[in-house]
């Protein structure tokens, strides 16, 4: 569990395309096997500390034919940002995904000071 020790708590969130393969025959379309495309996201500003970060899919458009398999992650999570990782493999065809991300943590303050 993370503990905030802070009065001031933000929250960030946003919804991304990740891929649109189908449009031009890309990996996630057209590939067999495992396969993994990473995007980064930049948080509106920097949380005082790597905040709590969830990741959903909010639109998945996969081929009927084929096993629809798929895993979302968040990862290498900063202050400053993540990056969203969307995985598949076998013989799943994805033509695209979109996900939706939200983030949770301490915001710097006016009280907040460094000493040198």
């Amino acid at each position: 569990m993370q503990r905030l020790h802070s009065h001031t708590i933000g929250i960030d969130r946003g919804s991304l395309v990740l891929f649109s393969d189908f449009q031009d025959g890309g990996v996630m379309w057209t590939g067999e096997g495992p396969r993994a495309l990473r995007r980064a996201v930049t948080f509106a500003e920097p949380f005082a500390a790597p905040p709590v970060v969830q990741v959903s899919l909010s639109m998945w458009d996969i081929d009927q034919k084929h096993n629809g398999r798929m895993d979302i992650s968040a990862e290498a999570v900063t202050s400053e940002g993540v990056v969203i990782v969307f995985k598949t493999w076998g013989d799943s065809r994805v033509a695209r995904v979109r996900a939706d991300w939200l983030a949770i943590g301490a915001l710097h303050t006016e009280d907040d000071w460094d000493v040198d």
